[in-house]
């Protein structure tokens, strides 16, 4: 155990957003999200749900200042009934963190798949909720950031 690290972040994803540099992406997938066959790194966080883990995720990396919407969701297929409150609560875990007042950009499902693809890699969540996919870009370490807890 580590002081200032959130003990929800297992070691292998502390070691992955280390190695992530600006610009590299991570999806937080919720538990119908298909992290196994899309990952090309891939860690489990099973027993977890998405919001506590981006809350947890945004204290140590920081969302691209660099493009207008950092963070990706997978828009609801139309006609599909279902309602989306999760993304207010990751609005407010964003804005928390010192991100966009708007920073969602939102893909068609396949096209959603396709990018996860390419992603640096995939957190297996246990999150219920439907459409609670995000992609996160991250974004720059300014110097004095990493000194600033």
């Amino acid at each position: 155990m580590l002081k200032g690290i959130p003990n929800i972040l297992p070691p292998e994803l502390l070691k992955l957003l280390m190695e992530m540099g600006h610009g590299d992406e991570l999806v937080l997938a919720d538990g119908n999200f298909p992290a196994a066959s899309t990952a090309s790194r891939l860690v489990r966080c099973d027993g977890h749900a998405i919001p506590a883990l981006l809350d947890a995720i945004l204290q140590l990396m920081p969302l691209d200042q660099y493009v207008p919407r950092p963070v990706a969701l997978m828009e609801v297929v139309p006609g599909d009934p279902v309602d989306t409150p999760i993304w207010k609560r990751y609005q407010e875990t964003i804005v928390r963190h010192g991100g966009p007042k708007e920073p969602f950009e939102q893909m068609e499902r396949f096209a959603f798949y396709e990018r996860a693809k390419r992603a640096y890699a995939v957190v297996a969540t246990g999150e219920g909720a439907q459409y609670a996919n995000l992609i996160l870009k991250k974004g720059v370490i300014r110097e004095g950031d990493a000194d600033a807890h």
